[in-house]
């Protein structure tokens, strides 16, 4: 049973995610994984594909990637090396910030409550493309898959992005997509909302166990 915002703790925080929350980012990873494949001579990957793959960080990904088309695992270090030169130069190239983000994170910013973007992204990719789209002044940390030791849906990445805003678990609202974000979020004691139109590894959101859904991040400002 989902709960009314109203009935959910007062925020003293918001931890938001990026991919699939903030950013569609899915042509940014198609293109760059098709240059990618094409230079190690392997078939190319559909964008049905990588969404419901994406979320679990680019590792998992890559070796996901590689799964699929059939190449040899061991290829994972050279896919990997090609993938991070070719993301530093696409990033946000093929991307477009979802409808209501921009209104949603100035009002969420009108709160006066601090705010952390908090995403498995690597973080220097993540922090480029929140600047390239003109977000990265709504947030007061942000926070990449390997800042930490471990990744989402593991709750270390939201214990210690709380710790740095100084609020606790429990009053800090986690803001995703995907049952990764609410994992992480029920494991560490976080209230946690989703929206329905971004990446759940082909799965239907409505079924994560989470406290809100929502079209829009405007609909947080109610």
């Amino acid at each position: 049973m989902t709960l009314s915002l109203n009935d959910l703790p007062s925020p003293q925080a918001f931890l938001i995610d990026l991919d699939g929350t903030l950013v569609d980012t899915l042509g940014d990873f198609v293109f760059v994984l098709n240059q990618v494949l094409a230079e190690l001579g392997q078939r190319g990957v559909t964008r049905e594909f990588v969404e419901r793959t994406v979320g679990q960080g680019s590792e998992h990904l890559i070796r996901s990637t590689l799964a699929e088309v059939g190449a040899d695992a061991a290829l994972y270090e050279d896919a990997w090396a090609r993938y991070q030169r070719h993301y530093e130069a696409a990033n946000g190239e093929h991307s477009d910030v979802f409808p209501g983000v921009l209104a949603g994170l100035q009002g969420l910013r009108a709160k006066g409550l601090p705010m952390a973007c908090l995403t498995n992204k690597p973080a220097r990719f993540a922090r480029e493309l929140l600047r390239r789209k003109g977000l990265d002044g709504f947030f007061d940390q942000v926070f990449g898959g390997d800042d930490f030791e471990r990744k989402k849906p593991d709750p270390m990445p939201l214990l210690k992005t709380c710790e740095a805003l100084g609020t606790p678990p429990a009053a800090s609202w986690m803001i995703g997509d995907s049952s990764n974000d609410a994992k992480a979020a029920r494991a560490a004691g976080c209230p946690v909302v989703l929206v329905r139109y971004g990446y759940n590894h082909g799965e239907p959101i409505e079924a994560v166990d989470a406290d809100r859904f929502i079209d829009s991040l405007e609909e947080l400002l109610a």
